[in-house]
């Protein structure tokens, strides 16, 4: 017996097929376009744990050079070289599709195309080591808004990995199978019909070659009865 009620009539059947033939279409689609998530997903992996291992020693850099800056320079000195920054930064963004998914990708500008002026203070009352820092620091900026992209990335193609296959195992483990045994429920009710009207067809047959029969007999007789009366 099918889990869902259905009615077994020739249209159900053929509604019944049609959609099973979709919902397979549909299954086939949805495992491809999982296949190739799966692909991009493990490649943006890839490629985070790759910037990621270069952002985190940039960072280790400026640290270390912030710490030896720290140490030769009194806290008063080293808060007044950084307190007005002369560069400032744009942030843009805009989407790319990846099978269906929006993904940002962020470009920011800075203000000034001067390399200089990425050190708010003069040279001859710091240290070389907080160059070094503010240096670093600058370089790792770019490889962390690209970071950021990438892990943005990673969360949004995981969540749609995830709803596709949802939508894989329920065609392939509930859908699909019901449709067949709604289909092979119906297939079997309508055989059983066919046989239970020919069976009655067959019945009804030999009532009238019975009744043929014992109409003729009767006219038999009564011929018989007529010629013996004469």
């Amino acid at each position: 017996m099918p889990a869902t009620t259905v009615n077994p009539t020739r249209m159900e059947l053929t509604k019944l097929k049609n959609r099973l033939k979709t919902a397979v279409r549909g299954h086939k689609l949805l495992k491809d376009k999982r296949d190739e998530l799966m692909k991009r997903f493990m490649e943006v992996i890839r490629e985070n744990q790759s910037l990621r291992k270069s952002v985190e020693e940039s960072l280790l850099r400026a640290h270390s050079s912030f710490t030896v800056a720290s140490a030769l320079m009194s806290p008063e000195m080293l808060e007044q070289a950084l307190l007005y920054p002369k560069q400032s930064v744009a942030l843009d963004y805009t989407f790319q599709n990846i099978m269906s998914v929006n993904v940002p990708q962020y470009q920011f500008h800075t203000k000034s195309a001067n390399p200089g002026e990425i050190y708010p203070y003069g040279f001859a009352a710091t240290s070389g080591e907080l160059d070094d820092a503010v240096k670093a620091l600058s370089e790792a900026f770019e490889g962390m808004l690209k970071l950021a992209e990438i892990e943005k990335t990673v969360q949004l193609l995981a969540e749609e990995i995830e709803k596709t296959r949802r939508r894989v195992n329920a065609l392939e483990y509930v859908k699909i199978p019901e449709m067949q045994e709604n289909i092979k429920y119906i297939t079997m009710k309508l055989d059983e019909n066919e046989r239970s009207a020919t069976i009655r067809l067959m019945k009804v047959k030999d009532m009238l070659l019975k009744q043929t029969i014992e109409e003729q007999k009767k006219r038999d007789a009564a011929a018989l009865e007529a010629m013996s009366a004469g």
